[in-house]
């Protein structure tokens, strides 16, 4: 058997270790002290000479991950080797070096997105199919081939389906490092979904846990999630909001920084509500406003209180375009069915709780005096943009966050306007629809369950309710089936790493193995050997975008197309997505209809299939939306800029020409016509009542419980700047760089006697991990801070010496679908037990460098 030309390996081989290096430094430098008189200096060189730039080839890319943006990376590469990576210089659409202007800016990609040559080289990965030979979890697995692993995957997927129902396969798909117009893993519109469904099993997760409370939220109040503006709209803001938001770490646009930056430079203010001080309040000297985890609608009702107490509500917006914001506006069908409006409820009229500043101060532990001072620099600062991010809404009930921030939005006007803000999902400028033929079976599913109830399903299988698995209705003989999970589909995800309460999860994949040999099957395809795909039975080696041919979609926000080619052969044996799905297909019966364009022969040579899908789409980019330059062109220029006559707002055209909102009542529902008419909530996806307008709702834990007594500390896990989600975490530049720590109050360090430094343990009735803590003025009192996504690393005892927060979390399920990732209450304390950065023991963090111990 031949195996092919390994870069890594090769890599690995001749570049020393730092101990080897510093070994062989101090062996030099004690011979050089006896070396003798007169001996010759050596002219040899060890190693090739560096390749200069003429020496190498330049080909325009884009980086992958599902971080918010979608930017532009040039490989130089050697051969078929990426020798390294740079960025947009603004030379690539034919204009000048250096050219970055407010019109057409730089696409440049973040340091994760520099990092992407460790991650393609990485010694984590994932070349070869494997097949598991040790217990679940061990991680020990056998190398086999594609053709051993593909009729193995398909004759246990017809042996599932046939005993166990069209529901035994779950869909674990999602956005990961497979986003582009023909290679897509999410769970509507993604390549394993369309498989799937196709092959007549599957069951579906219809809540995405990054923002399922904002989607419902946005849903409700606007009919749609393309609720944002380009991000150059930031720039005419005369005072943002910055809402549990951290650009400096989370931008949904190409180019927020520049814009802010620029909104800076006019004047705007900036205000920060978190319960930490970030790296973006001080970037733009912003007045930071702490408040208690989970208690956002709270305050946001303090603060419709005092405007409206001032009148400085826009009275004309909310007469011509809200629905339910106060009783003039409020229909009567609504109060005939015992709702009230909006107002109603924050002047407490109907249940005698005026929302005062001082009601919610009690709560969210911000003065009342802050209060009414941020609401009056909101209502009187036009135009003002309060940005609500999505973290505050994973939370408990964290949609009533968003939809306040909605109402408080609509009651100043800010809506449709330049420099204002509805943003809640934040979807922009629109990129054209994807070239795969998508619209048959699309997003086929027989069941559809609340993404991070699946253990809760298989471990409580057949006794689970429909309102506990969160199962969206069906018009069929599937209606209110709860599942029966006996196969799991990872797919452009690390999910087992990245859902709450990973106990729970590990506990339920154990529990699929007390079912017998040959009764379940969990299949992961990646292109890195992840924690999740140590829980599986095949591994499948998925082939990066710098080995396969896309073009890049912009990620929510951005106005432009980046042509994505092949820049090297697929390592190993690595395949795409599509080819992996597309063999399945044909082996199944179906593969023609899967993938309509292709020969048999795909799996073996994509490139001719791939490129006709693409030079489809392209078409229709030409047509739609009046690109001139062919097909070469483009792919020659390597990205295409739009240039927007105006600032893409959201809302605008309703604002401006009437047209009518894609709601029930064309308006703006701060009172949802839709959950105002529902009856009977247990045949909803939700389960449970949901207020028709948005309310405060006590969330099952936080500062204000008496779990306190028992876990005084409120946990939150906020994204980190150095990976994406998981993604990264294996990469020892960014962890040499950013330490996986646990951010502590320093009075809270003080009193119990923790330094600046040292291992401590997290822990409540869900779980433990252990990480270094770092003490500071920059996190308020009672709230713990540590990054999610850091890889697992069980010890003996089921402890996580990694330090990945959602061994806390809690799996209940919250109505309109919000991951409570935010909503957790722990206890900390010094411990002897060991904490280990990541798999790769060479790489230390050494942020600690440059801070003072506490």
């Amino acid at each position: 058997m031949t195996t092919r030309f390994n870069p890594a390996a090769w890599a690995r081989l001749f570049t020393p270790t730092r101990r080897q290096f510093l070994q062989t430094a101090s062996a030099a430098a004690a011979t050089a002290l006896v070396m003798p008189a007169g001996a010759r200096k050596a002219n040899a060189f060890a190693y090739e000479p560096y390749p200069r730039d003429d020496d190498l080839e330049t080909v325009v890319t884009s980086c992958a991950h599902n971080c918010g943006s979608r930017h532009m990376l040039v490989a130089h590469k050697k051969g078929d080797v990426i020798v390294r990576l740079s960025t947009d210089n603004g030379t690539y659409q034919g204009d000048a070096y250096g050219t970055d202007t407010e019109e057409k800016p730089q696409l440049r990609a973040c340091l994760r997105g520099r990092s992407y040559r460790s991650r393609l080289y990485s010694p984590e990965r994932l070349l070869y199919p494997m097949k598991r030979v040790g217990k679940r979890g061990e991680g020990k697995f056998k190398r086999v081939s594609w053709d051993q692993a593909l009729t193995e995957i398909a004759e246990r997927m017809v042996y599932l389906r046939d005993k166990y129902g069209p529901q035994a396969l779950l869909d674990q798909s999602y956005a990961g490092a497979s986003y582009g117009v023909l290679h897509k893993s999410d769970q509507i519109e993604g390549l394993l979904g369309r498989f799937l469904g196709m092959f007549g099993c599957r069951t579906s997760s219809w809540s995405v846990p990054s923002y399922q409370g904002t989607t419902f939220s946005s849903r409700m109040t606007f009919g749609t999630i393309e609720d944002g503006n380009e991000d150059d709209a930031y720039a005419h803001s005369k005072l943002i909001i910055m809402w549990g938001w951290n650009p400096a770490y989370t931008f949904h646009g190409g180019n927020t920084f520049y814009y802010m930056r620029m909104a800076k430079q006019r004047g705007c203010k900036f205000v920060l509500i978190d319960p930490q001080y970030t790296d973006s309040a001080a970037a733009y000297d912003a007045w930071w406003i702490p408040i208690r985890p989970n208690t956002d609608a709270a305050m946001m009702a303090g603060m419709a209180y005092h405007i409206w107490d001032n009148g400085w509500h826009d009275q004309g917006f909310i007469d011509r375009f809200v629905q339910g914001m106060d009783p003039g506006t409020t229909p009567n069908w609504a109060y005939q069915r015992g709702h009230e409006s909006f107002k109603e409820y924050i002047l407490g009229t109907n249940d005698g709780v005026p929302k005062t500043p001082e009601w919610a101060a009690e709560i969210c532990g911000v003065k009342a005096d802050d209060i009414r001072k941020l609401a009056e620099m909101y209502a009187t600062t036009k135009p003002a943009a309060l940005k609500a991010s999505w973290a505050p809404g994973r939370n408990a009930y964290g949609e009533q966050y968003n939809r306040m921030a909605a109402a408080l939005q609509a009651m100043t006007g800010n809506i449709g306007i330049l420099g204002g803000c509805a943003e809640g999902v934040g979807k922009a400028w629109h990129s054209e629809a994807v070239a795969y033929p998508y619209d048959q079976y699309a997003n086929v599913w027989y069941a559809s369950i609340k993404s991070d109830r699946w253990a809760h399903i298989v471990l409580n299988y057949p006794n689970v309710t429909r309102q506990e698995a969160g199962l969206w209705p069906r018009s069929d003989q599937f209606d209110g089936v709860v599942p029966n999970i006996r196969g799991i589909f990872w797919q452009g995800s690390d999910w087992f790493n990245q859902l709450t309460n990973i106990n729970k999860e590990i506990a339920a994949i154990r529990k699929l193995d007390e079912q017998g040999e040959g009764e379940s099957l969990l299949v992961c395809s990646d292109s890195t050997i992840t924690p999740t795909g140590i829980w599986a039975d095949y591994l499948l080696p998925i082939a990066t975008h710098f080995e396969r041919h896309d073009v890049a979609l912009p990620w929510y926000k951005g106005h432009y197309y980046i042509h994505r080619p092949k820049v090297i052969e697929p390592l190993g044996e690595s395949k795409t997505d599509f080819q992996v799905y597309t063999e399945l297909a044909w082996r199944l019966g179906f593969g023609p209809a899967y993938n309509p364009k292709a020969a048999r022969d795909y799996f073996d040579n994509p490139d001719a299939t791939d490129e006709a899908y693409l030079v489809d789409w392209w078409h229709k980019v030409q047509e739609h939306q009046h690109v001139e330059w062919s097909w070469e062109e483009f792919k020659k220029r390597g990205v295409y800029k739009f240039i927007l006559s105006q600032p893409h707002v959201a809302f605008r055209a309703q604002i401006e020409q009437g047209l009518p909102f894609q709601t029930p009542s064309g308006k703006i529902e701060i009172l949802s016509s839709q959950l105002a008419q529902i009856d009977d909530w247990s045949r909803t996806q939700y389960g449970y009542e949901i207020p028709a307008i948005p309310k405060w709702i006590e969330p099952w834990e936080s500062l204000n419980h008496p779990l306190t007594a028992t876990y005084p500390f409120h946990l939150i896990s906020p994204h980190p700047r150095w990976r994406t989600h998981s993604i990264f975490n294996n990469i020892p530049w960014l962890r040499e760089t950013f330490s996986q720590e646990t951010t502590m109050n320093a009075a809270d360090a003080k009193r119990m006697g923790i330094k600046h430094g040292d291992i401590v343990e997290l822990w409540n009735d869900r779980g433990r991990v252990v990480t270094p803590v770092y003490v500071t003025e920059r996190c308020m009192p009672g709230v713990l801070v540590l990054h999610e996504g850091a890889w697992m690393d069980l010890d003996k005892d089921g402890v996580d010496r990694a330090g990945n927060p959602d061994f806390l979390t809690k799996d209940d399920p919250s109505p309109a679908g919000a991951f409570a990732y935010n909503t957790v209450l722990c206890n900390i304390r010094k411990t002897d037990l060991h904490h280990r950065p990541g798999w790769d023991q060479l790489a230390t963090a050494r942020s600690h460098v440059f801070r003072r111990d506490q």
